[in-house]
């Protein structure tokens, strides 16, 4: 497998499409960066696991859930919660609209 080498030229490609401004600095730091990223996954792509068996969590715990039920003892009143608002509606919070 040849050797992948991350060039300062697609850092800035990168940083352009992401919307990022990069000293020259940084930009020869994330080059080599990722080219060590890049060597780590080539490095565990080799490795065989055709033996393994396909898993989604390995701690081999199942099912750990609680039952649904409300705390009463902590629970905020509507009362309490809506009492510092400057604005309310129907027993809601009234906000300004961001758009």
């Amino acid at each position: 497998m040849h050797k992948v080498i991350v060039t300062p030229e697609e850092v800035k490609k990168i940083a352009k499409l992401a919307h990022l401004k990069l000293q020259d600095s940084e930009v020869e730091l994330f080059a080599g960066q990722f080219t060590e990223t890049v060597d780590v996954i080539n490095q565990l792509n080799e490795i065989d696991t055709s033996e393994v068996a396909a898993t989604y969590q390995v701690t081999g715990l199942s099912n750990i859930t609680r039952e649904d039920i409300v705390d009463t003892t902590r629970i905020l009143p509507q009362e309490t919660a809506l009492r510092e608002v400057i604005r309310t509606h129907e027993g809601f919070f009234v906000v300004p609209r961001i758009i």
